[in-house]
């Protein structure tokens, strides 16, 4: 564990010890506690001679997980980033692969096997092309190909079927993300006795939009096989019920769903279907926030950009549905209208790699570094450019820093589940300062009500948002940020965690 934990820097909570490695037999272990998401929380990064480095997954699930797996003993099912050789056989493990670093603590790693070409279909083509797009109100055109659809059907099969194989009678499993919404009804077909929740982090779409996916009923289905379905905001639940008042013969009410119950006992089952906004580790940000090297790293990268008077930023995945096209447009044509004058504001934005293999992923990255050569070219000024534009991963400390150095963060999706970003911003300025330019489409802007909140579509509206907050009175800043601050302090990640755990173990 010294070795890996000094070269990969990741964290012991979840490694599986050697001797328990699940590749290639039979799990004899039950766990009555079992999470299931796409990716597990460690990620394999293969060298050109083929060693692996293992590290932590990117993305926002397992942070917001990793608290409560602390303290809860839990399983982890998903993919670990590497594809299993071709060709692949579904009726075991596959061809058994190097196993998950050896290591200690509470929450062992099972790892579903999956070959490039399954990945390609399932998570690339319909996960990413089909409903990613759809579910962000088809910012992008979905792409509806039963070649993709047939590899969903195919790897939620296998996630339900390892399932079912390593949990305990009435265990409770926790299944993630949109990737795997078959899941539930594909467990429940196998395990009725399991106590099964399911969380959605993204939008669910309005009835309009959904009903052109060619397999609605069965999205809805397996989604149904839940006893506690979860979403960020009442409108997302709303559009579920909505969705699946038009399509199946349920009954319905305003938070439940009644469908026939699969267990020996026969009869019906009601289904929970609710908002529970996702949060972050709030005191982890403050901790961060307040030592005295973030501090110092935070005057330096003003000191970097030439110390100007307004440092704005945004952070944000490489990503169509982040509208880092429309604050980037905003800003230059605040630099055009002279709103902006040279070297009085400097625009950092932060776009983490994403989905490179996507070509609508590969055509953005194109667009937006486009976009920031032609304004540096039009507006810059020797020794002050106006934009700072990184295409880089950076860890939570880094971006801790440049949280605490930006007087604006711009945070403008075209829609967003949630946005953490906007409440990782809040919770690191613990001088109750700054200022939250937050689009009205994100799950976040229904808790963070002191942030200046704009739609996406309108670019005047995008720009007066900038002005504002770059013109506000510092005591108008300091309530707007006190109150955004008593929301993330009191609702944090742990919070979100119980209250969805307490309402799937609640009786029905």
């Amino acid at each position: 564990m010294g070795n890996l934990t000094a070269h990969a820097g990741i964290s012991s909570v979840w490694f599986l010890p050697g001797p328990d490695s699940p590749y290639g037999r039979r799990m004899s272990q039950t766990y009555e506690f079992v999470v299931v998401a796409n990716r597990l929380p460690v990620a394999a990064e293969t060298a050109e001679d083929g060693t692996i480095t293992w590290v932590r997954s990117p993305g926002g699930l397992v942070s917001a997980l990793e608290p409560t797996l602390r303290r809860e003993p839990a399983v982890w099912v998903g993919w670990s980033g590497r594809y299993a050789p071709d060709p692949y056989s579904t009726g075991d493990l596959g061809v058994e692969l190097e196993p998950l670093p050896d290591g200690v603590g509470p929450c062992p790693l099972v790892e579903i096997e999956l070959t490039r070409e399954e990945m390609e279909g399932y998570y690339e083509g319909f996960s990413t092309s089909t409903l990613w797009p759809l579910y962000h109100d088809a910012i992008a055109t979905p792409v509806y190909h039963r070649h993709q659809w047939e590899p969903y059907v195919a790897v939620n099969r296998r996630f339900a079927e390892q399932v079912a194989e390593i949990a305990a009678h009435g265990a409770t499993v926790w299944v993630h993300d949109h990737q795997l919404q078959l899941v539930p009804g594909m467990l429940r077909e196998r395990r009725p006795d399991l106590r099964i929740g399911f969380f959605l982090h993204i939008p669910f779409p309005p009835v309009e939009l959904f009903l052109q996916l060619p397999w609605r009923k069965e999205i809805v289905q397996g989604l149904l096989g839940s006893d506690l379905i979860g979403f960020h905001t009442p409108g997302g639940a709303e559009n579920f019920l909505a969705v699946t008042r038009r399509l199946l013969d349920v009954e319905t009410d305003l938070d439940s769903v009644t469908v026939a119950d699969l267990s020996p006992a026969g009869g019906k089952r009601r289904v929970g279907v609710g908002a529970f906004p996702i949060s972050i580790a709030t005191g982890e940000y403050e901790a961060i926030a307040r030592t005295a090297e973030v501090q110092d790293e935070a005057a330096s990268i003003r000191a970097k950009i030439g110390n100007p008077k307004h440092v704005l930023l945004g952070v944000d995945r490489l990503d169509y549905t982040k509208g880092i096209d429309v604050r980037l447009k905003a800003y230059v044509e605040l630099l055009e209208d002279g709103s902006i004058q040279p070297g009085e504001a400097v625009f950092v934005q932060i776009a983490t790699p994403s989905r490179e293999n996507v070509e609508d992923y590969q055509k953005l990255r194109d667009d937006i570094e486009l976009m920031v050569g032609r304004a540096l070219g039009d507006h810059g000024v020797l020794g002050a450019p106006p934009i700072q534009y990184l295409h880089q991963p950076f860890t939570r400390e880094e971006l801790v820093a440049f949280y605490a150095a930006a007087d604006v963060m711009l945070v403008t999706p075209y829609r967003d589940g949630m946005n953490l970003v906007a409440k990782e911003y809040v919770a690191s300025r613990i001088h109750d300062d700054g200022a939250l330019v937050l689009s009205e489409f994100t799950g976040a802007a229904v808790e963070l009500d002191g942030s200046f909140l704009v739609n996406p579509y309108d670019a005047d509206g995008v720009k007066q948002a900038i002005r504002d907050a770059m013109a506000a009175d510092p005591e108008d800043l300091r309530r707007r940020m006190t109150r955004m601050r008593a929301q993330v302090e009191n609702h944090d990640v742990d919070a979100w965690a119980k209250s969805f755990l307490d309402a799937l173990e609640a009786p029905q």
